[in-house]
């Protein structure tokens, strides 16, 4: 098996500019192009420098020496540090035409993706072990969803991600929703944000993996991590799909086991919570923080345990404009189910005007934030009565993130004090194996 080529989505706009840094062939159009270009949406159509076409590729004529910018793309989609920055990516750019829209993708292979991807989301002062450990998950991460993909249009599979009836609301977002290329390029996929980014110890743990994946029962595994699991790892399950991976199990983080709780229980799901017993994640080390975050993922100041306040006035307006549905004045927040991190799948909203059960995690996240909640492992207090209605809700929370598969800031933790990283996948994906497979 040779290095496999993805592709990546980058930027979904009207009007795309980008900047060729050495030569490009362009199929249909020019056997060479360099310099500022901006391709636009018009009539069904990409105009690009006065012609129009159904779909453009962009090709490096020097692969090693040139590569091409794309300018002001969005990233934290919908994040609280949502923002816009020019990037610059190595491999082919394909232009082409989604509804009203263009898309950029980026055409790349799998190993100079996870050098960017791993120096996106880690920092540069991150350890060899901790590095060569994400390198591993999200080279497994990405082929397993290119092999799902594929199997999705071969054997004509549909996936219901949103599940409606007249008294609740079930929805999930996973990489399905991408149907024009591999992968995205934001934290909804995993963070590729080009070859400014990168760093030398990223690629010396790039190379020292190159072409490792983590497998169960011959097939890759689906390899997810999350900033931080809040001591206990959630079920692939209750975030995503309905679909029972083995080496996803339920984890305490830490070296011994035996401390595992049942959250899945409400009273003990409100003691865990409001307590910060001890785990891997539980740090706030800077400079083991400093290896997990960028300077936007700081803009957080605690991942273990955290609270959100919400006055009755804003909460009502918050859920009414994210779910796009009346409530009147929020009078409950009612657990329904959680999953065994605490993290809650089934959330029961009360109103004056309506009542509604939403999940899963991240559906509630979305519908309790202006952007997503750090997590759906917590508890509600409400203080201030005024004629029966709450002016005050208090969410007591842990962890960041869906936390299920490898806990980052855990996994930090870990090369921090010693464990390589076969230790650290195999403690976090549980009857796994590490195999070459090119």
């Amino acid at each position: 098996m040779n290095e496999p080529v993805v592709s990546v989505g980058i930027l979904i706009q009207p009007t795309i500019t980008f900047v060729f840094h050495g030569e490009f062939g362009c199929t249909p159009a020019s056997p060479k192009v360099q310099g500022v270009s901006t391709a636009s949406f018009q009539d069904g159509m990409i105009e690009w420098e006065g012609a129009f076409y159904d779909e453009l590729v962009f090709s490096p004529l020097d692969p090693a020496n040139a590569f091409f910018e794309i300018q002001q793309v969005i990233i934290g989609i919908n994040f609280h540090w949502e923002r816009k920055e020019d990037q610059q990516f190595f491999g082919g750019l394909k232009i082409m035409v989604d509804g009203d829209n263009l898309v950029a993708i980026n055409l790349i292979g799998v190993e100079s993706y996870l050098t960017s991807v791993i120096s996106s989301e880690m920092s540069a002062t991150s350890s060899l072990e901790l590095l060569k450990a994400h390198a591993v998950i999200s080279r497994s991460w990405l082929l397993a969803q290119v092999e799902k993909a594929v199997e999705v249009k071969t054997k004509d599979v549909t996936y219901a991600s949103t599940v409606r009836t007249k008294d609740s609301l079930i929805r999930w977002y996973d990489r399905e929703d991408h149907t024009l290329f591999d992968v995205c390029a934001d934290d909804h996929c995993q963070r590729y944000q080009g070859i400014i980014r990168q760093n030398e110890t990223v690629e010396q743990a790039v190379h020292a993996t190159w072409g490792e994946l983590l497998e169960y029962d011959g097939m890759i595994c689906d390899a997810r991590f999350s900033k931080s699991c809040g001591g206990i790892t959630e079920l692939f399950q209750n975030c995503w799909e309905p679909v029972d991976h083995p080496y996803l199990k339920v984890l305490r983080d830490a070296a011994d086991d035996d401390a595992l709780v049942d959250l899945t229980i409400e009273a003990n799901a409100e003691q865990w919570i409001r307590s910060a017993p001890p785990a891997f994640c539980n740090t706030h080390d800077h400079a083991i923080l400093d290896q997990v975050l960028n300077n936007y993922d700081q803009e957080t100041t605690d991942f273990y345990r955290w609270t959100v306040s919400y006055s009755q006035e804003k909460l009502s307006q918050l859920i009414t404009m994210r779910t796009g549905i009346d409530f009147g004045d929020i009078l409950a927040l009612i657990p329904v189910e959680r999953g065994p991190s605490g993290r809650l799948i089934r959330l029961k909203i009360v109103g004056t005007k309506q009542t509604l059960i939403i999940g899963k995690e991240l559906e509630i996240r979305k519908t309790l934030s202006t952007s997503h909640l750090y997590s759906s492992a917590f508890v509600v207090d409400t203080f201030d009565l005024k004629e029966d209605v709450p002016q005050r809700f208090l969410l007591t929370g842990a962890g960041w993130g869906h936390g299920v598969g490898l806990c980052q800031i855990g996994a930090a933790v870990m090369g921090a004090q010693g464990y390589n990283y076969h230790d650290i996948l195999l403690h976090y994906f549980r009857g796994a194996s590490i195999v070459k497979r090119y």
